[in-house]
């Protein structure tokens, strides 16, 4: 787990300078920064690594997580998700699945896995297009490629996952509020809440 940890750390290193050119930013990322995320991955990665060490998709998980840790920093910086990082996140996700279930003799797992992208992918397009919905298609998208890995470990993982992002995103919203960081109208970045709710799922689950 130790050895995952540092390999979390150097992902949230690099993933602050891979940031930059989706964010458009020219400011050369501090190293207070780089610090924080390289924090942020280990404790990502590691806890993965804890909590699915024995699971054969562990390796899929924890590029996933890397990748996401990427789309995390873009959305923070300015509200949106590119495309090109959730596809590579949908198809690392569904390249290692199918690489696990060849590996442990499971081909049966890649149905929940199919059926969990696009309960995820179908759920957040209904929600998307409620009137006054804040969520975005990229946001759309990044659900559907985390229903892959959420599928993979079970309904009731996958139920957490759909649920945990919008307390988590609810509850950094009323905290903003309550502190004047933000008014009623303003938009706030969705795809933290997704990323961390399914980590969290996968952690707890």
């Amino acid at each position: 787990m130790t050895g995952v940890a540092l390999l979390g750390a150097l992902a949230g290193w690099v993933a602050v300078p891979l940031a930059r050119p989706y964010t458009g930013s020219a400011r050369r990322p501090g190293r207070v920064r780089r610090l924080g995320t390289a924090l942020t991955g280990a404790v990502v990665l590691g806890g993965l690594a804890a909590a699915r060490g024995t699971d054969p998709a562990l390796p899929a998980l924890l590029l996933v997580a890397a990748i996401g840790l990427v789309l995390a920093l873009v959305d923070l910086a300015c509200l949106r998700l590119p495309d090109p990082l959730v596809a590579l996140a949908a198809a690392v996700g569904a390249v290692g699945l199918v690489g696990a279930a060849l590996v442990a003799g499971t081909p049966g797992r890649l149905l929940p896995a199919l059926a969990g992208a696009a309960l995820s992918f179908g759920g957040y397009v209904l929600l998307a297009l409620l009137p006054g919905s804040r969520l975005g298609f990229g946001d759309v998208k990044l659900a559907g490629a985390l229903g892959l890995p959420l599928g993979w470990s079970g309904w009731s993982t996958l139920g957490l996952g759909l649920l945990l992002p919008h307390l988590l995103h609810g509850v950094v919203a009323l905290a903003l509020l309550a502190t004047g960081r933000v008014r009623r109208d303003t938009a706030l970045p969705v795809g933290p809440a997704i990323l961390a709710g399914a980590w969290l799922a996968l952690l707890l689950d």
